[in-house]
């Protein structure tokens, strides 16, 4: 039995598990990662848990960000205590490379040190280093996966690969901050999760793993490779000003997760990207309700 527990806020939305009404092994539970009461509850009929909650707009961290200290801090904690208090025998961290900070050049391993630049990335490393602390002071086998940027179908629109494509649909502008030259290395999520799912069966207690994707590029790079997918030139993107401590650069090297699990990313860029345009462009009805939640 796999439960799901998710707070739905504005970026969390049922129709991501389509199987919820047929599928006897999968279980939906609205609730509060920070909810002591139910979170107790639940773990004593859990044997692991993967933390996958968080806010994650970095934007939104530089307007509150206390609601990130609160989920992802405060929401980690109460996650890991519980799991803690009924013997929770696996607790997988799911985190980001943003907790490193900004990198010019080379890649980031595990052993690198932690130097968040926005509220989010702090409060991601934080969650961290608190679960790295129930591994060393209870014992908990506890493991952590740092990812790099994701993409694919069923993301929310507020990030930039979905962003740009929804815009489009809407003959809107792709706005795209500063000079657009700031890199990223692109996950597909399905690449992610089977990453995830390689640590859980192969990998070591106490452990952090990098998970890539193995495409980098800059975000100006992006918006032009969705214009072209979609049939448009580069008029359509629009230069805004830049964000706020704008991190140039991540990139992990995930070695490590490669030589002890076998993990390779299967989702070739282009194809990938390619194939989440149509997921939009099929899926309107998916998205639309999105736009102008909070």
């Amino acid at each position: 039995m796999i439960t799901v527990l998710d707070s739905l806020t504005y970026a969390g939305n049922l129709n991501n598990l389509p199987d919820l009404k047929t599928n006897n092994r999968l279980h939906f539970l609205k609730g509060d990662i920070c909810n002591p009461d139910l979170v107790d509850e639940l773990t004593t009929e859990t044997d692991i848990v993967v933390n996958f909650a968080a806010e994650s707009h970095v934007d939104r961290s530089l307007l509150n960000s206390a609601n990130f200290v609160q989920t992802n801090v405060a929401g980690t904690t109460n996650l890991l205590s519980n799991s803690l208090k009924n013997g929770v025998r696996v607790f997988h961290q799911v985190s980001t490379d943003e907790v490193y900070g900004s990198i010019l050049s080379g890649s980031w391993d595990e052993e690198f040190p932690l130097r968040p630049n926005s509220p989010y990335a702090a409060s991601k490393a934080s969650a961290d280093l608190i679960a790295l602390a129930y591994a060393y002071s209870f014992g908990m086998d506890v493991r952590i996966s740092r990812c790099s940027n994701n993409y694919g179908p069923n993301q929310h629109p507020e990030k930039l690969i979905p962003l740009a494509i929804t815009n489009l649909i809407r003959a809107k502008k792709i706005p795209i901050y500063g000079d657009g030259l700031n890199r990223r290395d692109w996950l597909h999520v399905e690449d992610h999760c089977r990453a995830i799912e390689l640590i859980l069966e192969k990998g070591r207690a106490g452990q952090i793993y990098n998970v890539g994707g193995g495409f980098e590029c800059t975000n100006l790079e992006i918006a032009a490779k969705i214009s072209e997918i979609m049939g448009e030139g580069q008029s359509t993107i629009e230069f805004v000003k830049d964000r706020r401590g704008h991190d140039f650069r991540y990139s992990v090297n995930w070695n490590k997760l490669a030589d002890e699990t076998g993990y390779e990313p299967r989702n070739d860029f282009n194809d990938g990207l390619s194939q989440t345009v149509d997921w939009y462009r099929n899926n309107y009805e998916w998205w639309a309700p999105t736009l102008n939640q909070e």
